[in-house]
């Protein structure tokens, strides 16, 4: 790469995305709306001893999602060092919906329907819920694909400000 290159460090914004995905679900799903905890199929906290180990488990949940975001922190940190960064709204947005998109659909195929530890909402009859974990994928995948569409924009506009870099020098 040549000095006067700037690129955006994408594995950043991807790993930012996963990050909040996680604590967007063990914030707002588990704690605030209470639909679900991390193991609530398997262990439905009707029990103290149960609500304890969901906790527990919401806990370890959440120490993951937090690790992602301090790699993305770190990624991005490391990469503005060591030379320009190239700030840019769309591949920032666009990677972390990806990064978003991805943890709801791998979450979601994985704990709600491989594993069956929870589901989406868990306080609605148990027929719905699948209705409630495919709005999840398709939440998800929406999410995928307009980050997709913003890092494609994003990184025809990294290449045409290179190209402008490279004229002027």
């Amino acid at each position: 790469m040549e000095p006067h290159e700037r690129t955006f460090p994408i594995s950043a914004g991807i790993l930012f995305g996963l990050g909040l995905g996680g604590f967007f679900d063990g914030i707002v799903l588990h704690q605030v709306l209470q639909w679900h905890h991390m193991l609530s199929s398997w262990y439905p906290v009707s029990t103290v001893e149960n609500l304890e180990l969901n906790t527990f488990w919401d806990g370890i949940f959440h120490s993951s999602t937090y690790l992602f975001v301090v790699a993305g922190l770190f990624i991005l940190w490391r990469h503005a060092h060591r030379r320009h960064l190239y700030w840019s709204s769309r591949l920032f947005v666009g990677t972390m919906l990806i990064g978003f998109g991805v943890f709801n659909c791998v979450e979601g195929l994985i704990d709600h329907q491989m594993l069956g530890i929870h589901h989406v909402n868990e306080t609605v009859p148990e027929s719905s819920r699948i209705y409630w974990d495919i709005g999840f994928l398709i939440w998800g995948a929406a999410m995928i694909v307009g980050g997709g569409l913003l890092v494609r924009a994003g990184k025809k506009e990294e290449r045409a400000q290179q190209t402008v870099a490279r004229w002027k020098s």
